[in-house]
């Protein structure tokens, strides 16, 4: 049984149809690439199971039942965790304070609630530690981190508490070659947990490196559904790109 599995789906903003009737599944554990040009149609079917959108058609099962995702809440309190570009962190803020965004820990202090500091810190920086993630302090601002260092921070934060799946929106976008390799290598100890992930980027080489299987997308509809054993990073740019004649 696959943990996620959309089935028909589409959408149409206006007359612009985004996708035309995508099938799109991931099981346990997996992690698959999801690739295709600007305008595919990537974003929208993300967005559709993060529940920022709601399909036209089709049906979408996550964890052996079907659901309907009204809202982001709905899909993470299901167990889905999207970690896109601007990675929904507050610079200002210190990273254990991120890692609790929207989940802070209170105590009783007669009565008043409070902000329970020591217990977040101390449980930001294990959970960060568990995953092999590196961060100087804890109750450094968000906003002083390196771009890779902010990717590993919302990706753990996910992993911790409790995401079955993980959808990145081009993680390796803007950072360093030595970051690239520190966040592909979080994918792999994320999948090796058994927390699926949906991985959407540009850079086929990257996926490659971390992916089993392939969707590709044009134009909203799905090209290509291919393992890792049947396709080389050259085969995808082709299928994604196919050369002028």
């Amino acid at each position: 049984m696959s943990l996620l599995e959309a089935k028909g789906i589409k959408k149409s903003f206006g007359a612009v149809d985004a996708l035309k009737g995508v099938d799109f599944r991931v099981e346990e554990g997996e992690v698959v690439g999801l690739l295709g040009d600007n305008g595919a149609g990537k974003s929208t079917l993300i967005k559709i199971i993060a529940g920022y959108y709601h399909h036209d058609e089709g049906h979408i099962f996550f964890d052996g039942k079907e659901v309907n995702f009204n809202t982001p809440r709905d899909s993470h309190n299901a167990g889905i965790e999207v970690v896109y570009q601007d990675l929904a962190l507050v610079g200002l803020m210190p990273v254990w304070r991120n890692f609790f965004l929207g989940r802070e820990v209170c105590k009783k202090v007669g009565p008043l609630k409070i902000l329970n500091k020591h217990e977040m810190r101390n449980v930001s920086r294990q959970g960060l530690r568990g995953l092999g993630i590196e961060i100087p302090s804890v109750d450094q601002a968000v906003a002083f981190l390196s771009g890779g260092q902010r990717q590993t921070v919302a990706v753990g934060r996910g992993v911790h508490f409790g995401a079955k799946l993980l959808i990145l929106d081009e993680p390796t976008a803007a950072v360093s070659v030595r970051e690239t390799e520190a966040i592909l290598s979080l994918i792999e100890r994320v999948s090796e947990k058994g927390i699926s992930v949906v991985l959407v980027a540009h850079n086929i080489y990257h996926v490659y490196r971390v992916a089993t299987r392939f969707v590709v997308l044009d134009h909203g509809e799905k090209v290509a559904d291919v393992s890792k054993d049947e396709v080389t990073p050259e085969d995808l740019i082709k299928i994604i790109a196919p050369p002028l004649n």
